[in-house]
């Protein structure tokens, strides 16, 4: 960054999580600067076993634990858990994503937290939020995606399939709650930290199915004053055409957005109908969403006759929005996002050379930032982290280790 400090130099964040949700946030917090210790069991964060392996590593971590220092404790042991609280002294906020309750058990819930760190800032996040009916119930990514109301959407309009609504295919559910992790951690940072802030710790509280639903644009007040239910459209926009994924002669698909009447007119010059723009069915955005079958039918005819290259090549030419559909090749040969440093190769030890990794979002300044290092091996930073915030000796460190402490 240009030499300069990343913006989160300074703040130290405790991670207590594992899977997704939790780990995401705080790789996004690592990836700006904050020093981040992710306290892990002995044999590691399950995801160390998730996504294709090489070496007996998975090379998902080589990301999602890229910038952190690995600490493994084991937290069924009293000495394990007072080293986490002897942390917690020197950190400015925790995130955790264990079921409500279950840090009280291990002898960490919030008070006893607070009373090391009372300013400190805890971040919970879990399936349905600390409070509530379903406060109790298991929940995954998939589950918050499903209740969100976003699984319903991720389908074909009704009645062209009877399959079962598709996944997004990543999890977008914990990392969404991630985001909103990390967005209210900095906020509860700013109101205790700013100029004339109160110093007073804060607890944020984010729920993967209400971070789904956050989303949901105005599928609440349409049902609502309307009793409309939102329907799923498959690969269109319900209030906006033509929008929609259409068929290349060389087997691809092309995201074409001409949903205005400048673009549209454009569109159709192209395709060699200039003759449809203001007609009745398609003379306003209106017109063209209730024919948007017929229309897509037209585009994609014209479609299948143009390689991707070429059909790109005219699209951008007359400035309509559009693109390719990506695939993970399409992504890491793509000349935008290698220039400005959104696709480069990190030096991963775990793999013996260089392993690809997407780039640090948001951007400050002009330079792309560096990613400090990949996802490091099961407790590699343990004598680091606690000598240097503890002092524990090499001594002590062996006997904890021998007697399966760390």
């Amino acid at each position: 960054m240009s030499g300069e400090r990343p913006p989160l130099a300074g703040l130290r964040v405790l991670e207590i999580g594992h899977f997704v949700a939790a780990p995401f946030a705080t790789r996004l917090l690592a990836d700006l600067g904050a020093d981040v210790i992710k306290i892990e069991p002995r044999g590691g964060d399950p995801v160390r076993q998730w996504g294709e392996q090489v070496g007996g590593h998975s090379l998902w971590w080589s990301v999602h634990g890229r910038n952190k220092r690995s600490v493994t404790l084991n937290l069924k042991d009293p000495r394990a858990v007072e080293i986490v609280l002897g942390l917690v002294e020197q950190c400015d906020a925790v995130v955790e994503n264990y079921r409500p309750g279950q840090l009280e058990r291990l002898g960490l819930g919030p008070d006893v937290l607070r009373q090391r760190r009372p300013d400190l800032i805890i971040t919970h996040i879990s399936g349905f939020g600390q409070t509530g009916p379903y406060r109790d119930r298991a929940a995954f990514g998939v589950i918050g995606e499903s209740l969100g109301g976003l699984r319903y959407l991720t389908d074909n309009a009704p009645g062209v399939s009877d399959l079962p609504p598709v996944r997004v295919g990543v999890s977008i559910g914990d990392s969404l709650a991630g985001l909103y992790a990390t967005l209210g951690l900095v906020a509860a940072l700013w109101q205790r930290d700013r100029a004339g802030g109160d110093g007073r710790g804060r607890t944020i509280d984010v729920a993967l199915t209400e971070s789904v639903l956050s989303l949901m644009e105005g599928m609440l007040p349409e049902y609502g004053h309307l009793g409309k239910v939102k329907e799923p459209t498959g690969g269109g926009i319900a209030t906006a055409a033509p929008t929609n994924a259409y068929p290349t002669a060389d087997g691809s698909f092309v995201l074409i957005a001409a949903n205005s009447e400048p673009l549209f007119a454009r569109l159709m010059a192209l395709v060699g109908r200039s003759d449809l723009v203001g007609t009745p069915e398609y003379a306003g955005n209106q017109q063209r969403v209730q024919n948007a079958a017929a229309l897509d039918r037209l585009i994609g005819d014209w479609t299948r006759g143009h390689g991707t290259e070429a059909l790109i090549a005219l699209l951008t030419h007359a400035d309509i929005p559009s693109a390719k559909v990506y695939t993970a090749a399409d992504i890491a040969a793509d000349p935008q996002y290698r220039a400005r440093g959104m696709v480069g190769e990190v030096a991963d030890e775990l793999f013996g050379g260089p392993v690809l990794h997407p780039g640090v979002v948001p951007r400050f300044g002009e330079e792309a930032a560096a990613i400090r290092w990949p996802g490091p091996a099961i407790g590699a930073h343990t004598d680091e982290v606690l000598g240097e915030l503890l002092e524990f000796d090499e001594a002590r460190l062996g006997s904890l280790r021998t007697e399966g402490v760390i």
